[in-house]
């Protein structure tokens, strides 16, 4: 589908996922004369926002709101909060993607909940398959399959002409072991570990509040956790906090300060830096974790410290080490993907972390967003960037625009980039 988009308008454009890039390329396919079907696993929109609706964002409203999502609330009398105000993810949801949801409803979207998808592919064609592409009946002709599994466990087959997946990772957080792995034990003692952020100022309190815990991670997830940490220490007496980055200290990448383009995330990265070398917490710089053993009601964290073998003891663990896609049920998809950062080829190296590492986001569309060897069907929102840990929502809004113009025929509009991010203040270039 690289130049010509010839749509089987009698079956409806999958969006799997109903967060907010998953409901804003609805929107824009709505826009665009396209019938859109949205799947959501939850029963009802943005089941992911509301599992971290405590946190509040660094992006203000003016870059968390999709202009085509917009046009459509506005056409219902809804008004748009205050553009400069940093929204929790429970107002995310309440104040945008609940009635988001309900005007794409009323425009005529299909949105269906509880519902799973658990499989993709080509109608007669498993992965292998090429068909008889000079017949017009090969592989690339044929629509697509999903599979969706209900609450009851029962599966309903539905085919669609094209497909975003939309489903995030927020399922799919990254590991406590150094080399990519769940470490021995992390599994055994779930009960004591926590991924993300969880809302230890709320409902977790007593969970956190006069125990010690230990936080593994080095990114803006990580930094939330440990201010929550410290400012449950000012009220819990006995509240400890430990940690621990993959690299020495002097080489964590606190962000870009008062020349961050975002200043609450300028401000996020400032304090968590400021903690960091201030004594209060106990960093441990460099530590990687190689293996988790129960200690009587404690935890005890083994790992490398600085090349020498280290272990901590601690109540709690929290990981918040990023997330990775999950590709388990597109096994019969042709993807092509960087083989590092699991984005495709044309976008990993804008967004490598080995290669681009101050983390400023570059806007990108349906171009670089393709797969050639499976056209029409996409990965966008927070899923396409792999492992890479520098999205913002305001990216897969500009996505899911481009996407939607290209599947429309309008491939000036897919090209044109129609988005200008701020920049984290720490790039050389």
């Amino acid at each position: 589908m690289p130049d010509a988009v010839c749509l089987d308008r009698s079956l409806p454009v999958a969006i799997i996922g109903g967060g907010p890039v998953g409901l804003a390329a609805a929107a824009h396919l709505i826009e665009r004369g396209l019938r859109p079907c949205v799947f959501e696993v939850g029963s009802e929109a943005g089941t992911a926002v509301r599992e971290w609706r405590h946190v509040r964002m660094f992006t203000p409203w003016r870059f968390n709101l999709d202009a085509a999502a917009r046009r459509l609330l506005e056409a219902e009398g809804w008004k748009a909060p205050d553009a400069d105000a940093f929204p929790p993810g429970a107002d995310l949801f309440a104040v945008y993607l609940a009635p988001l949801a309900t005007a794409l409803a009323n425009a005529g979207a299909d949105i269906r909940y509880n519902a799973k998808v658990v499989g993709v592919s080509r109608r007669h064609h498993d992965r292998l398959r090429e068909g008889q592409r000079a017949a017009g009946r090969g592989r690339d002709a044929a629509p697509f399959v999903l599979n969706l599994a209900s609450p009851d466990g029962s599966i309903q087959v539905v085919e669609a002409s094209a497909v975003i997946d939309c489903t995030g990772t927020w399922t799919s957080p990254n590991p406590a072991g150094a080399h990519g792995l769940p470490a021995p034990g992390e599994a055994a003692n779930a009960d004591r570990i926590a991924y993300g952020i969880p809302d230890m100022l709320g409902i977790s309190r007593s969970t956190y509040a006069g125990v010690t815990t230990l936080v593994l991670g080095g990114g803006h997830s990580a930094m939330n956790a440990v201010l929550d940490l410290v400012a449950l220490a000012r009220q819990a007496p006995n509240t400890r906090i430990m940690w621990a980055f993959r690299h020495p200290l002097a080489e964590v990448n606190f962000g870009g300060g008062d020349a961050d383009g975002l200043a609450a995330r300028g401000t996020l990265g400032a304090q968590a830096n400021a903690l960091a070398k201030s004594g209060q917490i106990e960093t441990l710089a460099p530590f990687l974790v190689h293996r988790i053993e129960r200690e009587g009601d404690q935890l005890r964290v083994h790992g490398d410290r600085a090349g020498t073998t280290d272990a901590v003891l601690t109540d709690r663990i929290i990981v918040a080490t990023g997330f990775r896609p999950d590709l388990s049920w597109l096994g019969e998809m042709r993807l092509t993907l960087d083989p590092a950062v699991q984005a495709t080829p044309s976008l990993a190296p804008l967004i490598d972390p080995n290669l681009h590492s101050c983390g400023t986001v570059r806007p990108h569309g349906e171009a670089e967003l393709r797969h050639p060897d499976e056209p029409g069907f996409y990965v966008a929102g927070m899923k396409a960037y792999g492992r890479a840990p520098t999205f913002l929502l305001a990216t897969g809004y500009e996505q899911v625009r481009s996407i939607a113009a290209h599947l429309a025929g309008d491939i000036a509009a897919a090209r044109r980039v129609e988005l200008v991010l701020p920049e984290t203040g720490v790039c050389s270039a």
